[in-house]
């Protein structure tokens, strides 16, 4: 239960900073995808579940502020941490390079899909103005504060690892 608290409060507390508080600085076409971070740094430490409930909820959070349809951030959000998730297994904590190379490219296909689905709808963009001011931005950003954020979301894993494992042995707990 605590974990789900928490898992909570954290996509809450990220959609606020990518929302609101990284819109007040001046470099803020350079901003960092902070959900995606969320869901990546979950879905490597405990797997599928947490990386699709993560991805889904933070992508519904997205959605419900500022998407056109409704779910399909979720959807792309979801498949993003079932895939990142189902790489748990291979992840090492001590070593951070693979997170940052996966979240580059979950940025990169996520960014892709939008760009898709804007010239699909008719909105005519140049893929190269928007590739190298939108999306490599991004993308830089973004694996730049995974570096960060990344150690943080593994501390913050590892405490309710153990809370939940003093919880599974304390004797007061009936069995």
């Amino acid at each position: 239960m605590r974990r789900r608290i928490v898992m909570v409060l954290l996509i809450l507390g990220c959609f606020l900073l990518q929302s609101t508080v990284w819109n007040l600085f001046p470099f803020s076409n350079f901003k960092p995808n902070l959900m995606l971070i969320l869901v990546i740094s979950f879905a490597f430490v405990h797997g599928k579940k947490s990386g699709i409930f993560l991805g889904f909820f933070s992508g519904l959070l997205i959605d419900l502020f500022y998407g056109n349809i409704i779910g399909f951030t979720a959807l792309i959000y979801m498949y993003i941490g079932y895939a990142v998730g189902s790489l748990y297994k291979v992840f090492f904590d001590d070593d951070v390079r693979l997170p940052m190379l996966i979240s580059a490219a979950a940025d990169i296909v996520y960014n892709l899909i939008f760009y898709l689905i804007r010239y699909a709808s008719g909105y005519r963009l140049d893929f190269g103005a928007c590739f190298t001011h939108i999306i490599m931005p991004e993308m830089i950003s973004t694996v730049i504060f995974m570096l960060i954020l990344f150690r943080l979301f593994y501390f913050i894993n590892k405490k309710l690892l153990e809370h939940e494992v003093e919880e599974k042995e304390s004797p007061w707990l009936l069995k």
